[in-house]
């Protein structure tokens, strides 16, 4: 019978290095995703994504299980991507690099906005000027709100683990959700609108 993660964390917790690499590898993708999606930088995708785990040895004496282990977790990655984010801000500008293509996929070729046919979302996403411009306009927003709508739309958690995650409230969480939405609706103009209408 698979172990849950509390009953993982509480194994951790007495210092079962086994249950540890178990933990690690059934969430490696979320936090490592989460963390390069929000950074834009493997190298420091990969430091980030491995702190957080040392955050979750350390704390595993500590933990209770009063919430989903996946929103504990989130909550440590946000702390610790957060720090990260302000410090490269003051060095480049951060890509999130959202949408990529497959691995083994080819780059799709651009979709034409002036053919009726190519401007609903799924065309638009097939383009790769396109994409670079969604990357840099969620990199552009501030980092609630990028957390926010990238935990949305990559993860489709609910709303109410959002606002947990961000430790703000339900209409908070939204209002930022509706304010990232009308900021890239803008920034990538008309032609995008429906991609965001209704998705978060």
């Amino acid at each position: 019978m698979e172990l849950t993660d509390h009953q993982l964390m509480e194994a951790v917790a007495k210092g079962d290095e086994g249950a540890f690499r178990l933990l690690m590898e059934r969430h490696q993708r979320l936090v490592h995703g989460t963390v390069l999606r929000m950074l834009g930088d493997p190298f420091e995708a990969e430091d980030v994504a491995q702190r957080v785990f040392v955050r979750v040895w350390q704390a595993a004496p500590r933990y209770r299980p009063e919430a989903k282990f996946n929103t504990w977790l989130l909550t440590i990655v946000r702390h610790l991507v957060f720090n990260e984010s302000r410090r490269l801000s003051r060095l480049r500008t951060v890509e999130t690099k959202l949408f990529q293509p497959r691995e083994g996929e080819e780059e799709p070729s651009e979709p034409d906005l002036f053919d009726p046919r190519q401007r609903d979302p799924a065309s638009l996403l097939a383009g790769k000027e396109f994409r670079g411009k969604l990357d840099r306009a969620i990199a552009a927003l501030p980092e609630n709100q990028r957390m926010a709508i990238l935990l949305k739309a990559h993860e489709d958690l609910p709303y109410e683990e959002i606002a947990a995650i961000l430790e703000t409230s339900l209409g908070a969480t939204k209002s930022l959700l509706f304010r990232a939405r009308e900021a890239l609706k803008a920034s990538l103009g008309e032609a995008a609108g429906d991609l965001f209408d209704g998705a978060f």
